[in-house]
This record gives structure tokens, C-alpha cells and sequence, in this order.
């Protein structure tokens, strides 16, 4: 059986949530399962536009490239991040999950573990709702939601982004601030530990 892997599925308008899908990558693939490294599978998702006409290219110019549905589909683990959009997932984000109905009535991804990130550019920008907002669509796929525990030392230290819902941070007003040394940590743990569980949990036959 091949490794599994952890889709790292996220939208990025600026940057930072991209630095945290990054990150977290790295988290992923310091685990290993029967002698290898879990594979940290990165996949973004075109932009919404109210031009009916196709506006982004099939692939991205740079980046990552975008998400498919048998990417979704066969992985062992989801980590799904999106920047806060008035508390909620953005919108391109929330395009491509609601067109994952036939996971959904496949039961595909029943039983697997999730997580979610997030950045705002103010510390009290609804990262937290953004995060539950993102849970609810993969609850309802059946999948199981796993936060970050308080064994986290950074968890009750950081000043900025982290929250046990996920991993998140705060971007400052001008969104040019880089991931402070515990949003970073938490980034690394919760890749860790969402991978831990993918493969503990791997039901791909």
C-alpha cells in the first residue's frame, strides 16, 4: 500500500494563509508511516468571479495547483485553511467544497481526520468562527474534527494567532506580519498530528 496522504486544501488572496498551508506541510511530512514519510499533498482553489466567464487558467501560474475531487477523494487526512472573509471561509473556498456532493453521498470521506487554519489581519478578526464555519460543510461528510490540544506549551503563550479550533494568525493591519515563532509552532503541531491520525486511521482498502 502506498503512504497516505494529508491534502493540505487551502485559499490564499495575499499570502498568508499560503505561508500557513506551508508550514503546516512541513509538520506533515516529519511523520512517517511504514518506514516513510507521509506525504503532504498542497492544493489550492481558483478564485470566484461575478463574471460568468472563466477568468483564472486551468493551472496557476505559480503555487500550488488546484485542488480536484480525487484529490479529496483518496486522501487519508484534510487540513483546510482559508483567510476570514466577516467570519467565514472565503468564498472560493466555500465554492469548491459545496461541489463535493457526490463524496458526500459516497460516503468518502467518513471517518477520516480534519483540521482547520486561518488568518485575519486583526486579533479578534473571527478566526475562531472562521474555523467552525469551515468544520461544518466536512462535519457533515462525516469527517472528524481535531483541534489542537493545550499540551501544546505555545497554545498558552502566544500573544497573536493559535486557538484550540486550529491553527490561525494574525496578519497585522497591513498583512505583511510573518508567522510568529508560536503561530509557527502550532502550524508544525497540528500538521503532526493530523498526520499521527491519518495514518492511524487510514481506511483506504
Amino acid at each position: 500500500m502506498n503512504t497516505p496522504y494529508v491534502l493540505v486544501l487551502f485559499y490564499s488572496r495575499y499570502g498568508a494563509t499560503e505561508k500557513m498551508a506551508q508550514t503546516i506541510a512541513r509538520g506533515i511530512e516529519q511523520i512517517e508511516s511504514n518506514g516513510q514519510r507521509v506525504e503532504a499533498r498542497l492544493r489550492t482553489v481558483p478564485s470566484v468571479s461575478p463574471i460568468t466567464e472563466a477568468s483564472e487558467p486551468q493551472v496557476p501560474e505559480t503555487g500550488a495547483v488546484y485542488c480536484t475531487e480525487e484529490d479529496l477523494r483518496h486522501c487519508a487526512g484534510l487540513i483546510m485553511g482559508s483567510p476570514t472573509r466577516f467570519g467565514n471561509m472565503a468564498a472560493a473556498l466555500k465554492y469548491f467544497i459545496d461541489g463535493t456532493g457526490s463524496l458526500w453521498s459516497s460516503g468518502a470521506l467518513i471517518d477520516k481526520p480534519f483540521a482547520t487554519f486561518t488568518s485575519t489581519s486583526s486579533l479578534h478578526g473571527g478566526q475562531e468562527s472562521t474555523q467552525l464555519s469551515m468544520a461544518l460543510t466536512l462535519l457533515h461528510h462525516g469527517m472528524i474534527y481535531c483541534g489542537i490540544p493545550y499540551s501544546e506549551a505555545a497554545l498558552s503563550t502566544t500573544t497573536t494567532g493559535g486557538t484550540p479550533y486550529g491553527a490561525s494568525h494574525v496578519t497585522g493591519a497591513d498583512g505583511t506580519a510573518p508567522l510568529s515563532g508560536d503561530e509557527a509552532a502550532l502550524c508544525l503541531a497540528l500538521g503532526k498530528r493530523i498526520a499521527r491520525l491519518a495514518t492511524k486511521l487510514d481506511l483506504r482498502n
